[in-house]
């Protein structure tokens, strides 16, 4: 759902899926992006990495031309249980083919411990910038990052289901159970919020996105290019796995780095993809329910 503010405008786009407690952090911050002013930037522009969904080999680097110029790679990987010999093919290639890239894994919490392990064994010489939510649980990263200090691996950790659905975002901090906080505008519940839970974490920070239009991307640029330090590329380059925008003229991108600006909606494309009547209430009900929570 795309709406104006008194600002400009913003867009809430939680998973359908989702809950309304939960969505309604994604109207929270939907809501300030609209209605507040945008934070002092430290920075004009924020690196972003190509990400390369769960497809089989043959279809990898038709997925990465999306991408001209990357610099670093999120290759998602645990999409089912018998995906591992499938991941295994996918980081290689990745590896093989674009030997300057760095490469980081997101397993959406899709692992045990002991198979986190056996992927990062078996991935030998393929030096890994970091595994983004290997395990599910807070005691599980615990656990697997213990081990992997252990082994002497030198491998980060990032955390993210486990602090954007957590009750307390900050316990992975406190338990010491990741490296990396791995923050997504719209769940926090927007810039203030996010800035305080990686300001209060003190881990490293990757600013990165759903799957969202250009106007949500610029949401999470503004984060990203607000924040003192950030040392990572961003996951906020998805919206050119797309089959087409919301926008007049596409986020600008030079070397894999998104110029930070607000995009100007296009009206045309607005009506062509306009939701079917049905679909239309749907957002509508769910957008008065999370205001009412909201506002309870």
């Amino acid at each position: 759902m795309i709406f104006q503010g008194t600002q400009r405008h913003a867009e809430f786009s939680p998973f359908v899926e989702y809950g309304d407690q939960e969505a309604s952090e994604w109207l929270k911050a939907a809501l300030s992006f609209a209605n507040e002013d945008l934070p002092s930037l430290k920075r004009e522009w924020v690196g972003v990495n190509a990400t390369l969904p769960a497809v089989n080999e043959a279809e990898i680097d038709r997925v990465l031309e999306k991408f001209p110029g990357f610099r670093s790679v999120k290759i998602k990987v645990a999409e089912h249980p018998e995906s591992g010999k499938q991941d295994l093919r996918r980081i290689r290639h990745v590896a093989k083919n674009f030997p300057k890239a760095k490469i980081r894994l997101d397993a959406n919490g899709g692992l045990s411990v002991s198979q986190a392990l056996e992927l990062i064994n078996d991935l030998g010489e393929i030096k890994l910038e970091y595994f983004e939510q290997p395990v599910r649980t807070v005691a599980e990263l615990k656990e697997l990052r213990e081990k992997i200090s252990l082994q002497d691996l030198g491998l980060k950790i990032a955390a993210d289901e486990s602090i954007r659905k957590a009750e307390d975002p900050l316990l992975v901090a406190k338990e010491q159970a990741a490296d990396i906080a791995v923050l997504k505008l719209q769940p926090l519940g927007g810039i203030a919020n996010a800035k305080s839970i990686a300001e209060q974490s003190g881990l490293e920070v990757v600013v990165s996105s759903a799957l969202e239009s250009s106007l949500g991307i610029a949401q999470g640029l503004y984060l990203a290019a607000s924040l003192e330090q950030h040392n990572y590329d961003c996951g906020l380059w998805t919206q050119n796995l797309l089959a087409d925008d919301v926008v007049k003229n596409p986020l600008r991108v030079e070397n894999a780095r998104i110029f930070v600006e607000v995009p100007e909606l296009d009206e045309a494309r607005l009506r062509k993809y306009r939701a079917t009547k049905d679909r239309e209430e749907f957002w509508l009900q769910r957008l008065e329910r999370c205001l009412s929570l909201l506002e309870s």
